[in-house]
């Protein structure tokens, strides 16, 4: 597994850090997640059939900015 770590923009509550967590744990080969709302962090461990890309897009598409 690959671990990556994306800045998100626009988490304000543990609300935003459910609907996330659940964004990304929702595409294929994703192990662990964990959403740090004070440092606006999302760590993300992930095996070879999903992209940082796709994890990404699932990011955005649950309505949040993000880079890594």
């Amino acid at each position: 597994m690959q671990s990556l770590i994306f800045k998100i923009t626009g988490l304000k509550d543990e609300t935003c850090v459910s609907t996330l967590a659940n964004a990304i744990q929702d595409l294929p080969s994703i192990g662990h997640v964990e959403i740090s709302l004070e440092k606006g962090e999302a760590s993300v461990e992930h095996g070879r059939f999903v992209s940082p890309d796709d994890i990404l897009q699932a990011i955005i598409d649950a309505g949040f900015e993000a880079e890594y």
